[in-house]
């Protein structure tokens, strides 16, 4: 069983257990992108009309060439008015940061996977509370020669109450202030202090457990690594993909790691850079470095380098790649249940 064991709202008899909802499966679309068009400026929701809490244990989504990322909440459904379905981000004045503090992460798409399932263990979900919404900006980018028309599905299949052994919690780190550097291969490192920053926040040494992770960088990227360190530097990999753009960047860790024992966490992006210029954090033909967890902390947590000005405290340059280490500011946010 999970540390945080789901509270059933009443006695249930015998033989008399709640059925778990139904899947939920929304469609957006069909969109048009000529060759070489991008559009980051459309978002798309959906309201749930859930009167009960969701517990969310998988999401699935499917798409098509072109649609390259979209990073998905839950949120009031009194939250960003207007009708569902797509609508330009701007006019509802649709930001991420805001949704994020209005509502929590749900689902991030790996860049340009057409297909992709986010799983839990079983017993584990993400709780949506009741009257919510989902949403999501959206980024297409048609980067082939020809035009395309796609359409978007999104499935969320919880379970039931009952059933949940583990409540997850997301929790997400950036490095905005990648600089990668031409013609050379580069790693990009943020060394985060997790047990201070629990302490800080909840007075108490951290010992959650990471069940989900998945990564996010664009076409120069070669992988993400996140590990847990002991004291004595000794390391140990928590999630590491090397997948390439349009395959899945994500996956359940599976056991659970505890960063019990680890007080500080390690966090790196790979690139290779053919250019003949330098590339920074962005959309478009700049890349991105970051990670989307789900643990079973009782606080979301997020961090890493949130400024693209931010300098690295040290620079190794070990002939086949260049190493640039940074330092890390990490938040913490109490999930109400």
């Amino acid at each position: 069983m999970g540390r945080r064991v789901a509270l059933l709202v009443g006695l249930v008899a015998c033989g008399d257990s709640p059925k778990a909802p139904d899947p939920q499966s929304f469609e957006f679309g069909p969109y048009s992108l000529a060759a070489g068009q991008e559009i980051t400026s459309q978002c798309v929701s959906a309201t749930l009309h859930n009167e009960e809490p969701l517990y969310v244990n998988a999401v699935e989504l499917t798409t098509g060439p072109g649609f390259h990322h979209s990073n998905w909440f839950w949120v009031p459904e009194n939250a960003f008015p207007g009708a569902d379905g797509t609508w330009k981000c701007n006019d509802r004045g649709y930001d991420e940061t805001v949704a994020g503090l209005q509502g929590g992460v749900l689902f991030a798409q790996s860049t340009q996977a057409q297909h992709e399932i986010q799983q839990f263990p079983g017993g584990a979900a993400t709780v949506v509370p009741p009257h919510s919404k989902i949403l999501a900006g959206t980024h297409l980018l048609n980067a082939g020669d020809t035009d395309v028309m796609l359409t978007l599905k999104l499935t969320i299949t919880p379970i039931a109450q009952a059933d949940v052994t583990t409540q997850l919690t997301p929790t997400s780190f950036t490095n905005e202030a990648i600089a990668i550097p031409p013609h050379r291969q580069s790693r990009f490192t943020v060394v985060c202090d997790l047990d201070t920053a629990n302490r800080n926040v909840t007075g108490k040494s951290a010992d959650y457990a990471f069940y989900y992770a998945l990564g996010h960088y664009h076409v120069l990227g070669r992988g993400v690594t996140i590990e847990g360190i002991k004291d004595d530097g000794t390391a140990a990999t928590i999630f590491q993909t090397t997948n390439a753009v349009g395959d899945a960047l994500g996956g359940m860790i599976d056991p659970a790691f505890s960063i019990a024992g680890y007080p500080k966490m390690r966090f790196s992006c790979n690139y290779d850079n053919p250019r003949d210029t330098t590339v920074t954090w962005g959309v478009g033909d700049n890349e991105m470095c970051t990670f989307l967890a789900f643990t079973d902390s009782a606080y979301t947590w997020a961090g890493g380098v949130i400024s693209g000005s931010v300098q690295p405290t040290s620079v190794m340059d070990y002939g086949t790649y260049i190493e640039y280490t940074y330092p890390c500011s990490m938040t913490g946010k109490l999930v109400e249940q």
